[in-house]
């Protein structure tokens, strides 16, 4: 049990700093909007990205936020990282999607710990 929480820390940790990272570019970088622009996706969409990826590190990486919540968290995250894979696989080809591949193992890993250590029973 020990060893699950320590890995569902790390992981979790890590994705949540890559979420608040990638955030606050979504909010501040000119390069993250001309790739918003890219895609073609409208410009208000950067800022609504950028928000929700703040709040969802902030959900998953406070310990007093209820599981359940937590868990709106990791469905919300998971479909933006599944988003982000179609959206890069399409518009520049699948060799672009080595960051988006990599935040997506630390979701699946961090959640199945989530699971691990709140004694649920993750049916897929």
């Amino acid at each position: 049990m020990k060893r699950d929480k320590i890995i569902y820390w790390i992981v979790t940790g890590l994705l949540s700093l890559s979420l608040v990272l990638a955030g606050y570019m979504y909010l501040t970088s000119p390069v993250m909007e001309a790739g918003i622009k890219h895609f073609g996706f409208p410009g208000f969409f950067r800022i609504e990205l950028g928000v929700a990826k703040i709040i969802a590190s902030l959900v998953l990486i406070l310990p007093v936020v209820p599981p359940r919540i937590k868990e709106w968290a990791y469905i919300g995250v998971g479909i933006v990282f599944a988003s982000a894979f179609v959206a890069h696989t399409s518009v520049d080809g699948i060799h672009t999607t080595l960051s988006v591949v990599i935040s997506f193992g630390f979701w699946i890993t961090s959640f199945i710990f989530f699971n691990r250590i709140n004694k649920r029973t993750i049916s897929i």
